[in-house]
């Protein structure tokens, strides 16, 4: 069935089995004869399609003389918004739809054999099924056995009987693998002959009449015998490198329900070789294997599997994949070098190559940011940086740092259809996407995050799998021969009807064994092969097999098997890497979160469940009380033991804060939040009622520079619901952060971030939120932020946050917990409390950070509460000796930074004051020298001369 669809959308499709009845008038005819397609009325359920005004549109494709070389129309559209030059003209008297068109300017092509067609409404939601397939020319061919395009089994040796008919009169030749085993003189509107099979075989049978010819072709196969033996135990499924021989390869696909199969690739002229038939393991014989030897190490290979049924696809467990369709469109400079696609191999071909060095990790043992402190960075490379690719992001990591987040989750870069996506579109999970870079370039960005404290995840698609993925190919419904079909009843893996009601793309069945092991070994590559810290999985509402996807009411309730399938996946990511973070998409109901988030807590585990508050925040951003309360933000609100809620304001699914505020922000006198430096001053506030309230926390890219163009905008500027996923503008390119005023966002979150991470009291499980509390403020928009640890020792235990989302001046009654002094942290200014009660003065907009005073100053690069201390002696260093003087550094490492980020040394100081005399071989510039330890971390810049 000739579908694609492009983007991230949710349908349901309902079919209208049963050929469907249809005239063309005239009949027979040629490409280029002008044509009248009918359909009776009778053929369309108005009522059950929903359809209005008649609007019934063709979707349609055509091929070549010889059946092949599928090709959409070019007046297609898109399959959820057809195009009006494809809809058909509906006659009340006659109760018919029709569609007059001459092929060629149709189709937009000449050299016609045959086209495909089904019956639509405009946004796909309703369709004729089976395809209908009709043959063009005066002369038509039609092979009654073996069926067109059919693959049949024949022993060699044996006969096969081949016939056909005609519409007229014609000759015959038969053609195997090209050479002419039998032809006609006398013309005739029937063939018949019987074809001794001697081998495998591309069969075709070409009629000609006059100068116009037709050709149908079939394949005949010669069964094979397959050796069963046991799979090597260094061989799994996938690619496999010999432990210790560089001119070894093993090859495993798990294919049930297939006869045999064999390995074709640049090692073998890519042919169909007996000597590269795989073997079938004993314990599993739907394990088939092979073992390649005599390879050239370092030399690049490629391959595919090839089925008796004639799939060939490329490894579902591939590294890295070539792309017939994608790759033409990398440059250079995102990926040097890129290895070419194999001419005529059509789909994905994997790669392999012995003897490889591997990268060479700067950091084996980063000890990542507890899960509760997360304060993470969601970004699309894709619109993060003009240039789209790794090195550009390594470029920005200085920017990134300077924010003082402690994690960057990335938007899927796992193997997507077409290079400029939101990744969701996965194909090859296991691949890393060449859109943006090489593997190398990856694990460049990964190590160097960790160099400077920042967590790598992945935001991951295991919902679904689009229709170039093998696990979907391998046994797929393919009426058309074009590769592409529908999920078959015997697939392993995947739901033939989708089992929930947000499904896209085909629908993975988590019940299956081969699905689970197909999972894990996805999640071990990313967390072994490129050190990545855990996932975001998207779309968990979808792993239920309990539903349908017409019953919203289902996927959205408590589902107790997708409970148990998630649990079971945590398990294995754990077994895996204990400490990688697991973060779910499911924004579904406490009950069911709860199991998670709460699930094996006492080992130190749960997962994070991601918290969106991005409606409410925006009406304080706004300026509107009505729903405006976030106080869920607050992780016991939703019954999580621990802070295991990702609160946000934004997300890549979400509109953006900015676009809101400027489209739709309150006005109150000459205060208008629709003005831009008023709604940026704003963002500030954001700032300080999202990062101080403890727990796990998530920013969308650019929020942080007041980043104000729609999700939904078009690349002409227009704002349209199907431009979601479209590429928009990047912030650096617009230099956003250069603007002062937006620059100033930036440079609020850092510091109120670098507050939460300086004081242990914002790890506090005790806060409370009072989000527009009417009972205290009568006009709402007012928040208050209590965090509070009586278990510290010392230092500051109580912090209390107000802010004024008003529009107006507000008088705010802050209910300090206790009189005395205060100390707002954002400027160490201090604030004397004779009288809780005593109001605060703050201006629309405006926000305060309190905490109790404890005697020494505060600034966001030094503990003041410990008293840490960090000193580069004679500074500019000068011969070559730098000299650190220390102080209250328990436990401390320093560590010496380049500006863009990357780490040059660190070593361990072996006492809590002192000195460290450092031997200096760096090129003369400024380095950060970092000091971490038990009690906070200090910062300093180092000059060399």
């Amino acid at each position: 069935m000739k579908k694609f669809y492009s983007g991230i959308f949710l349908f349901v499709i309902t079919l209208i089995f049963g050929q469907i009845t249809y005239t063309i008038t005239p009949n027979p005819f040629n490409e280029t004869d002008a044509i009248t397609l009918t359909v009776p009325g009778s053929q369309i359920d108005e009522a059950a399609w929903g359809v209005s005004n008649n609007a019934v549109y063709i979707w349609s494709w055509s091929f070549d003389v010889n059946y092949q070389n599928s090709q959409d129309c070019p007046t297609n559209g898109s399959w959820n918004n057809s195009s009006e030059a494809n809809r058909l003209n509906y006659n009340s008297a006659t109760d018919t739809y029709s569609l007059a068109f001459t092929p060629t300017v149709f189709y937009g092509r000449t050299g016609i054999g045959r086209f495909g067609f089904l019956l639509k409404d405009k946004t796909g939601s309703h369709q004729t099924s089976p395809d209908i397939f009709v043959n063009v020319g005066v002369l038509n061919l039609n092979l009654t056995s073996p069926a067109a395009g059919s693959l049949t089994s024949v022993p060699a040796g044996n006969p096969i009987n081949i016939t056909a008919t005609t519409n007229v009169n014609a000759t015959f030749q038969l053609k195997a693998n090209g050479t002419i085993v039998h032809s006609t003189t006398v013309p005739a509107t029937s063939y018949t002959y019987s074809y001794t099979v001697t081998g495998d075989a591309d069969m075709e049978l070409i009629a000609t009449q006059g100068s116009t010819s037709k050709t149908s072709a079939f394949t005949l196969q010669v069964p094979r015998t397959v050796v069963s033996e046991a799979v090597p135990t260094w061989i799994r499924q996938g690619i496999n490198y010999h432990p210790s021989d560089n001119t070894k390869v093993g090859l495993a696909l798990y294919a049930p329900a297939k006869n045999f199969v064999h390995v074709i690739g640049s090692f073998n002229n890519w042919s169909v070789n007996d000597a590269y038939l795989m073997k079938r393991d004993t314990a599993n014989p739907d394990l088939y294997w092979i073992e390649l030897s005599g390879l050239t190490p370092q030399e690049l290979y490629t391959f595919q599997y090839r089925t008796n049924d004639l799939k060939k696809v490329a490894d579902p467990y591939s590294p890295q994949i070539l792309s017939s369709y994608d790759d033409q469109y990398i440059s250079s400079a995102t990926y040097p070098n890129l290895p070419p696609f194999p001419s005529g191999q059509g789909f994905e071909v994997s790669v392999f190559k012995t003897g490889q060095v591997p990268y060479s990790w700067q950091v084996n043992n980063f000890q990542r940011p507890a899960k509760e402190n997360l304060v993470v960075y969601e970004l699309l490379l894709r619109d993060f940086t003009q240039e789209k690719n790794w090195q550009s992001l390594i470029n920005k990591i200085a920017y990134l740092k300077g924010l003082n987040i402690n994690a960057i989750e990335l938007m899927p870069i796992m193997e997507f259809e077409g290079n400029l996506s939101w990744g969701y579109n996965t194909s090859f999970h296991y691949a890393l996407d060449k859109a943006y870079g090489t593997p190398e370039k990856f694990k460049e960005f990964v190590d160097l995050c960790h160099q400077n404290g920042i967590a790598v995840i992945l935001d991951v698609a295991f919902n679904h799998a689009t229709g170039r993925s093998p696990l979907v190919r391998l046994w797929n419904v393919d009426p058309d021969g074009d590769g592409y079909g529908n999920v078959a009843a015997n697939n392993p893996y995947f739901n033939t009807v989708p089992k929930h009601s947000y499904n896209v793309f085909n629908d993975f069945n988590h019940t299956n064994p081969a699905t689970k092991y197909y999972v894990e070994r996805c999640l071990q590559q990313w967390l072994t092969e490129y050190k990545i810290d855990g996932f975001r999985w998207d779309l968990t509402k979808g792993f239920t097999q309990n539903c349908s996807e017409t019953d919203e009411t289902c996927t959205n309730a408590y589902q107790q098997d997708r409970v148990d399938i998630l649990k079971n996946y945590a398990d294995r990511q754990w077994a895996i890497d204990p400490n990688s973070y697991m973060i779910f998409e499911h924004l579904g109901t406490d009950q069911e979160e709860q199991q998670w988030a709460n699930y094996r807590v006492a080992e130190g585990k749960g997962v994070l469940l991601w918290n969106n508050q991005n409606g409410s925040y925006n009406q304080n951003t706004m300026g509107y009380k009505e729903n405006s309360n976030f106080d869920r933000m607050n992780h016991t609100l939703h019954g999580f033991t621990n802070m295991h809620a990702v609160g946000y304001g934004e997300s890549h699914d979400e509109e953006r804060l900015m676009f809101k505020n400027l489209a739709y922000g309150a006005v109150n006198g000459s205060y208008d939040v629709k003005n831009l430096n008023t709604a940026l001053t704003r963002m500030k506030a954001f700032g300080a009622t999202f990062f101080t309230i403890p727990g796990p926390k998530m920013i969308w890219q650019f929020g942080e520079l007041g980043y104000e163009f729609s999700i939904n905008r078009c690349a002409d500027g227009t704002i349209n619901n199907g431009c979601r996923t479209d590429e928009k503008p990047v912030a650096f390119t617009l230099g956003y952060d250069t603007d002062a005023n937006r620059k100033s966002v930036y440079d609020t979150w850092a510091k109120i971030i670098s507050i939460r991470n300086t004081y242990p009291v914002f790890r506090s499980k005790t806060y409370t939120i009072e989000s527009n509390n009417l009972s205290n403020d009568p006009n709402g928009l007012i928040t208050r932020i209590y965090v509070y640890d009586n278990l510290l020792n010392a230092g500051v235990k109580n912090i209390v946050v107000l802010s004024n989302y008003s529009t107006s001046v507000q008088n705010v009654v802050p209910y300090f917990p206790y009189t005395g002094q205060w100390q707002n942290l954002m400027d160490n200014s201090v604030l004397n409390v004779t009288s809780t009660a005593a109001p605060v003065t703050l201006q629309p907009g405006e926000f305060r950070i309190f905490g109790n005073y404890t005697g020494s100053l505060s600034t966001a690069d030094e503990n003041a509460s410990n008293k840490l201390s960090l000193q580069v002696a004679d500074n500019p260093v000068k011969n070559g000796q730098a000299k650190f003087i220390y102080h209250k550094a328990k436990n401390g490492e320093i560590a010496i930074y380049e500006l863009s980020g990357k780490k040059l040394d660190s070593f361990k100081l072996k006492n809590e004051d002192g000195t460290y005399d450092l031997k200096v071989n760096y090129p003369a510039g400024t380095y950060l020298v970092h000091l971490k330890s038990d009690t906070g971390t200090a910062i300093q810049k180092m000059i060399v001369r």
